[in-house]
């Protein structure tokens, strides 16, 4: 399958995704919830040593995290020396690890848990160190030498990172990585050994049309995926620097390539910092709710042994670890978005439903949600019934409200009455567009703009612009391929685009493929204007390689 392969709504939405799971090395699928457990990086970078790793491995034990779900241990960047042996295999740096890789694993073992490490598809890791790529200018690469020592090592999960990948000439970087990826899996695979292979292949936030080609390739070699920049760093000598502005980036990066996940399958938007220095507990229940309802990898980076009590409670609480580790494996819609909120709704196995709304304002506000905002009928009777997944608080009743404070996010898992129907695939439509060249130009050292900076609402009677949370931003996906806002249907008449009456006639149904694109029945995208910065009149054009004006985001 490839990024032309076009699939109608019906289809899309049951299981639009990268073709495939990506099997273990012995037939069986991997991975078929989203990873958890606990890397080194965010908190140590490379000032960490393997006491550094059994230390914070004993912590995920004893504070009981472990048993919620947190039990890879991985090492990133740094553990290995520069220069491989005489016999080309990796050593370990004996300072940092003077017992060698075989001791920590299986001392990582003997607590119950599972043991992860770092490489790079490169010739040279992102710190410099040895990689398992093609060496620089050309040569034999050790993607099988490496796999082998990593399964007689005992290693669980393997972080292949994408610095340093040697380009033969005559290549690009799209082919040169999907060969050193490709090569890496089936090295794995080889080695019998079930082994959990995170991808590291994209480069963020480019969003070029390399960026989506990776993306529709990654999903046959491994389990998961990183998607957005590196989350922000703990730095020592300044501790307090504030870093959720960095989960948020990652977050609205993220949401918008539900397309590309399912069971066996995740797009990663990098590491749960939440409870270390940085975080506040409002924005450690931000980051943990909004991972939970996209679906992804639980990894903590922080240590573990200096978390509050509080932060615990939050991290390990199991309700919300259920909606992230729910079955389906779907990705949250986005229902609507205002300059300070978020509101996101997440199918369930088993009728259910969880909705997050997310204040990233320096305000509390007030909420107030009603059930066709979520695509459940219109039906005075309607009740949902709901439980806050924070406070542990139940209710029943035509809506869901709350008050919530600045940078928090309130979660709810529910059902809904029989009067409420079927939900229909209601939400937000996104166009996918980074941030404008008048942004860049006020900030042009920032890597994590605000939500509102990534993306723009598709509003009727036919505009894009800024999110505002109008209802004129809300979309009803139906079966047969419709674009529904209220009552009428987005069409293109004569080359162009309208709102009119809903039918079942031929311009007004679309179609849409994992690149992201919303096709009519001519065969053409529907695009905007390339001018990022006001709002954006739509047309209808000739499908491209990836333009950013023709990626669209839908409601899952």
């Amino acid at each position: 399958m490839t990024l032309t392969n076009i699939f109608v709504f019906a289809l899309v939405g049951a299981a639009v995704g990268i073709p495939g799971f990506a099997a273990g090395n012995s037939g069986e699928e991997l991975a078929l919830t989203p990873p958890m457990g606990w890397n080194d990086w965010a908190h140590y970078q490379c000032e960490y040593t393997a006491q550094t790793i059994l230390t914070n491995a004993r912590a995920l034990v004893k504070t009981g995290l472990a048993a919620r779900g947190y039990k890879t241990v991985t090492i990133d960047d740094c553990w290995m020396q520069k220069d491989r042996d005489s016999q080309g295999n990796l050593q370990a740096d004996p300072q940092r690890f003077p017992q060698g890789m075989k001791a920590l694993a299986n001392a990582i073992h003997s607590m119950g848990l599972k043991f992860g490490i770092y490489e790079d598809s490169g010739y040279a890791t992102c710190g410099g160190f040895a990689g398992s790529g093609v060496p620089n200018g050309g040569g034999k690469a050790h993607f099988s030498q490496d796999a082998r020592l990593f399964a007689s090592w005992g290693v669980d999960y393997l972080k292949l990172d994408g610095c340093n990948v040697y380009i033969p000439p005559g290549s690009n970087k799209v082919k040169a990585r999907h060969k050193a990826y490709s090569a890496e899996s089936a090295a794995l695979k080889a080695t019998g050994r079930p082994i959990v292979f995170s991808e590291s292949a994209t480069d963020c936030c480019r969003f070029d049309p390399y960026y989506y080609d990776v993306l529709s390739w990654v999903g046959q070699y491994g389990q998961l995926w990183r998607i957005g920049n590196d989350v922000a760093t703990f730095r020592a000598s300044h501790p307090d620097r504030p870093r959720f502005h960095s989960v948020l980036w990652n977050y609205a990066v993220n949401l918008q390539l539900g397309r590309f996940q399912k069971p066996g399958n995740w797009d990663d938007p990098d590491f749960v910092i939440g409870g270390d220095s940085g975080l506040s507990l409002a924005e450690t229940r931000s980051q943990m709710a909004l991972w939970s309802m996209m679906s992804s990898p639980l990894n903590l980076s922080s240590n573990i042994g200096k978390l509050s009590s509080e932060a615990i409670a939050i991290l390990g609480n199991k309700q919300v670890i259920a909606i992230d580790q729910d079955p389906l494996g779907k990705m949250a819609t986005l229902v609507r978005r205002t300059p300070v909120m978020d509101v996101l709704f997440k199918r369930l196995d088993g009728d259910e439903y969880a909705v997050a709304v997310l204040n990233h304002g320096s305000s509390t506000i007030q909420v107030k949600l009603h059930p066709v905002e979520f695509g459940f009928s219109t039906n005075k009777a309607c009740r949902l019934r709901a439980r806050n997944l924070w406070s542990g608080t139940h209710s029943y009743s035509s809506l869901l409200s709350a008050n919530v404070a600045s940078h928090d996010t309130e979660i709810w898992q529910m059902r809904a009455s029989s009067s409420c129907g079927v939900p229909t695939r209601t939400g937000a439509i996104v166009m996918v567009v980074p941030p404008g060249k008048h942004w860049r130009q006020k900030h042009p050292n920032e890597r994590h703009p605000g939500i509102q900076e990534y993306g723009r609402c598709l509003a009727a009677p036919g505009h894009v612009g800024a999110c505002t949370g109008a209802a004129a931003e809300r979309w009803t996906v139906t079966p047969e391929g419709l674009l529904k806002s209220g009552e009428h249907c987005l069409a293109v008449i004569n080359g162009k685009v309208v709102m009119q009456s809903c039918s079942t006639g031929s311009t007004e149904h679309w179609k849409y493929n994992l690149a992201g694109n919303l096709i009519d029945s001519g065969g053409q995208c529907l695009s905007t204007s390339d001018d990022k910065d006001r709002v954006q009149s739509l047309s209808i054009q000739t499908c491209g390689h990836n333009p950013p004006n023709q990626i669209w985001s839908l409601p899952n």
